[in-house]
């Protein structure tokens, strides 16, 4: 079921999870809004993660394995 979630250009965040700048905000909130449409069910820390994927802080490999352990607990 689709919910809205929040996203603030002027501050540049999602869920409250802060973006370096609008370009990779509005790139990631169409991911998200994307997803949303197959089920995927945002929080903060997903968001986060996806953030850090998207800058090019953790490689694909650790953006899988975090997403693994946060869909295992």
């Amino acid at each position: 079921m689709y919910r809205p979630i929040s996203i603030d250009r002027e501050n540049l965040t999602i869920m409250g999870v802060p973006f370096p700048d609008l370009a990779t905000l509005n790139i990631t909130a169409s991911a998200i809004g994307s997803n949303m449409f197959e089920g995927f069910e945002p929080e903060a820390g997903k968001i986060a993660l996806i953030r850090d994927y998207v800058t090019n802080k953790i490689t694909f490999i650790q953006f899988v394995e975090a997403a693994k352990n946060t869909i295992n607990g």
